[in-house]
């Protein structure tokens, strides 16, 4: 098995043509790097070619240094644009919230229970209504309530709490504020949402009762990284289940809120091992 602390991942996104992969496999091989695993996708329509790769750096002939630099090179040839990200340095999260507390919960204890790989230094909200949770799971609790009247000061609080604890990335996990455009310009792809409906219906506020009103026999939510257009961030992860005449809108909320867990939790995985890239307001995600 290999040891996640000396393992890389290679993004790339590029114009497709010919000779991409055989280019990276070259200079990887030829510093002495280890493919773990590979995986590319093709956008035919809009002839751009996406790649992840995995490989361990633990027999380098060269330093890491001597490694990027070969990156770039291949990278400035191609009009490729790349990062490399490190398993051995876990990213550090922030869990955003208001009261309700399903997602927060389901979060907490799959990275207690290992499933996810970060760290969370903080929760955050605009409600004490969690800190109770908060203090079970042994994370700071900060309380930033808002209004209209002080919505931007207090973001400007939040993101300093944010830049002390060198977060990476912010998770709405029901956090029923809406982000300003210069708090989301801070952390561009790097803040998930949880929305409760399977978008792009019911968009906004009370999707359940606008699902009940429709009638509808399958509710959903959606995963979207946010940006300053409500609801139409790239989407990461969607899933449905079924309902029924019989349905009430608690009905709906309790059978959505399963839906909900299971879309965000898959959604952060992704994140936090590096499987997605962005472009065009849509995303590719190598699962």
């Amino acid at each position: 098995m290999t040891d996640p602390t000396q393992a890389t991942t290679l993004l790339v996104s590029c114009p497709d043509q010919r000779g991409i992969v055989a280019a990276l496999a070259q200079v990887l091989y030829g510093h002495g790097a280890n493919i773990l695993d590979s995986d590319q996708h093709t956008d035919a329509t809009a002839g751009v070619f996406f790649q992840r790769i995995r490989f361990e750096c633990s027999d380098l002939r060269t330093d890491r240094s001597s490694l990027e630099n070969a990156i770039s090179e291949v990278a400035a040839r191609m009009g490729m644009s790349w990062k490399l990200c490190e398993e051995g340095i876990p990213k550090r999260v922030a869990l955003f919230v208001s009261r309700t507390d399903h997602c927060l919960f389901d979060l907490l204890l799959r990275h207690r229970s290992g499933e996810l790989r970060c760290e969370i230094p903080l929760i955050l909200s605009n409600h004490p209504d969690l800190e109770p949770v908060a203090n079970q799971f042994g994370i700071p609790f900060h309380v930033v309530p808002i209004t209209a009247e002080n919505k931007a000061s207090q973001e400007q609080q939040e993101l300093v709490l944010l830049q002390e604890q060198r977060v990476d990335l912010v998770v709405l996990a029901r956090y029923m504020q809406i982000l300003t455009g210069d708090f989301i310009a801070r952390y561009p792809n790097a803040i998930i949402n949880i929305h409760h409906s399977f978008l792009p219906a019911f968009s906004g506020g009370r999707p359940y009762h606008q699902a009940s009103k429709r009638g509808v026999k399958l509710i959903g939510a959606t995963a979207h990284y946010a940006t300053q257009d409500l609801d139409e961030g790239p989407i990461i992860d969607q899933d449905v289940i079924r309902t029924s005449h019989r349905d009430s809108v608690a009905d709906l909320t309790r059978k959505g809120r399963d839906v909900e867990r299971s879309v965000l939790s898959r959604a952060v995985r992704w994140h936090l091992e590096d499987r997605i890239l962005v472009y065009a307001n849509k995303t590719v995600v190598f699962a």
